[in-house]
């Protein structure tokens, strides 16, 4: 069976020193020796599975890798480490660590540019000591524009997360943030609205009346305002929720929008493979057993041994070619590049946020719910998931720890080709001609023209030049977009 291919990776750093009060991400709040002795168990079991999937041969096509969090910057030089281990399997052009401004030292910045990082995306949220203070930030104004500086002094192409809608936030204090952190000329510049999740500190203090988040409508004056001053400052706006200078557009985010296959590891992190059309298809993964049950030994992976190999290429004869011999037809233009994971901290709005929460709530509306496989381990730590024939894409996300449990969602063939449609949407430059040619060997042509027109009708979207791409509105109403697009999965 030969390797698979993956052309973006994601490590997911699931730790902070303390946790937002807006956030739902998979992370865990520990301080001192319990930090300490978690991160180092951690980094063993993330390490076994980067030298697993690098020693298959799986890493080594990878163009882009996202370091996310959580809050990678505390693993200090564990984190370098990480780093040198990853390259040591591929030569990405773009290397990304995520930092949050207090535990982002000039030391630290030195250290990992050194070791190959190439962009650093930090956690700035807002320069205004109250909205800070609102959403249980634990950083300054002060140290987030001193991590801006020691970013770029260190040669960083450096990018910087900001939030919109916060408690006690008004559009005077959003421009003021947004024109300060312009004079620090950052590279790159995300911009997110709040987002109040369920069971979160902050959704639980809003219910109960102790405080006041601001509405959609402010939202969208929010991102309008951003929008003015971040373009006239000389920034590009290529996404939904980014903006970048010339040349520092985030590569990796780019890839999850163009159906680049990515590789997630970590608690919480997610993957992605494409798999030809009409052939059953065995994705793989692989978990080290050893540092799963705790023995504190860390597993190197190996390749498989020739009795192994055998019986692979035995079942693969029987049901056609092995799931990475499947030839990649899509457009190359983009990767360039979770972003990601279904992990999509980088991305801001997540895929669930902005999209795949259309896509979750048409497949209940259809009455198909999103279906969990469990892989199963075997051959010495080797798990595999068979793939149907209808099968099209598989996605699947990583459980635990170790990298043992996994959960996996297959998509169809028009499934995958609404998703891609969906997700094209996310970028200024829409959804190409050339995807639509491709959507029209899968969904009949009556159906996609009715959902393109629909865009159109609805001030959602405008063709320009063969292209339909998203209108300030369609975006502002990102949704509604997303869902028409989404729909498409299914036979009308």
């Amino acid at each position: 069976m030969r390797p698979v291919k993956y052309r973006a990776l994601y490590l997911h750093i699931p730790f902070c020193r303390a946790k937002c009060l807006y956030c739902d991400f998979d992370s865990r709040a520990l301080t001192g020796c319990a930090l300490e002795e978690a991160i180092g168990a951690y980094c063993e079991g993330l390490s076994a599975q980067v030298d697993a999937h690098g020693n298959a041969g799986e890493l080594s096509a990878v163009e882009t890798v996202y370091v996310g969090g959580g809050t990678p910057s505390l693993l200090g030089g564990r984190l370098v480490g990480l780093v040198d281990l990853v390259r040591s399997y591929c030569e990405p052009v773009e290397f990304t660590c995520e930092a949050n401004p207090e535990s982002f030292t000039l030391d630290l910045a030195q250290a990992l540019r050194a070791a190959g990082v190439t962009r650093i995306s930090l956690g700035v949220q807002s320069l205004n000591a109250s909205e800070l203070k609102a959403i249980g930030r634990i950083h300054s104004a002060e140290q987030a524009m001193l991590a801006v500086a020691q970013a770029k002094a260190a040669g960083f192409s450096t990018s910087c997360d900001l939030m919109c809608g916060l408690p006690g936030q008004t559009l005077d204090t959003f421009a003021e943030t947004l024109r300060s952190l312009v004079t620090l000329n950052p590279d790159h510049v995300s911009v997110y609205p709040l987002q109040l999740e369920e069971g979160t500190p902050l959704a639980r203090m809003e219910e109960a009346g102790e405080m006041e988040v601001p509405d959609e409508d402010f939202q969208a004056q929010c991102m309008d305002l951003a929008a003015e001053v971040l373009e006239e400052a000389g920034y590009e706006r290529y996404e939904v929720a980014s903006y970048a200078k010339p040349g520092h557009r985030c590569r990796h985010n780019i890839a999850y929008w163009t159906g680049k296959p990515y590789l997630g590891l970590g608690r919480s992190a997610a993957s992605m493979l494409d798999v030809c059309k009409g052939e059953c298809r065995e994705a793989r993964f692989i978990a080290c057993p050893d540092v799963q049950k705790g023995e504190g030994s860390r597993m190197r992976g190996e390749p498989l041994s020739p009795k192994e190999e055998n019986l692979l290429s035995r079942s693969d004869a029987r049901r056609g070619e092995s799931l990475s011999s499947c030839p990649d037809e899509r457009n190359e233009e983009g990767l360039s590049a979770r972003e990601k994971g279904l992990s999509l901290r980088e991305e801001g709005l997540s895929a669930r946020e902005e999209g795949l929460s259309a896509r979750e709530e048409g497949l209940l509306s259809k009455g198909k719910a999103l279906p969990p496989i469990d892989a199963n381990l075997s051959m010495d730590g080797l798990s595999s998931v068979r793939v149907s024939s209808d099968v099209a894409r598989i996605r699947f996300k990583q459980l635990d720890d170790a990298g043992g449990q996994f959960e996996t969602e297959e998509l169809s063939a028009r499934e995958a080709t609404a998703e891609d449609l969906m997700l094209a949407c996310r970028m200024t430059d829409g959804i190409s001609a050339d995807l639509l040619v491709r959507a029209t060997g899968i969904i009949p042509d009556d159906e996609l023209s009715i959902a393109c027109q629909q865009t159109v009708e609805k001030g959602l979207a405008v063709w320009d030049g063969g292209a339909l791409r998203p209108t300030h509105l369609g975006w502002l109403e990102g949704n509604e977009l997303f869902g028409i697009f989404w729909n498409l999965a299914y036979e009308s």
